[in-house]
């Protein structure tokens, strides 16, 4: 499959996907970083937005904790 029929067969959403899945994968490939680095990091920035989350949760009132 050529680079136009992907793209063309590509939701927006798939085709955004396909762009960071190609670029992680060149850069790991490259050497630019490591696969447990990439991990790290997705993990760390993951971390961060749950955290930024429950802290706009908790300035709004919304209490997510179900019993």
């Amino acid at each position: 499959m050529s680079f136009e029929e992907a793209l063309a067969a590509a939701s927006r959403d798939e085709g955004f996907k396909a762009t960071v899945y190609a670029m992680n994968t060149l850069l790991i490939h490259k050497g630019i970083y490591t696969q447990e680095e990439f991990q790290a990091l997705f993990a760390e920035w993951v971390e961060k937005e749950l955290r930024r989350k429950a802290s706009a949760n908790q300035r709004s009132g919304v209490n997510l904790v179900s019993a």
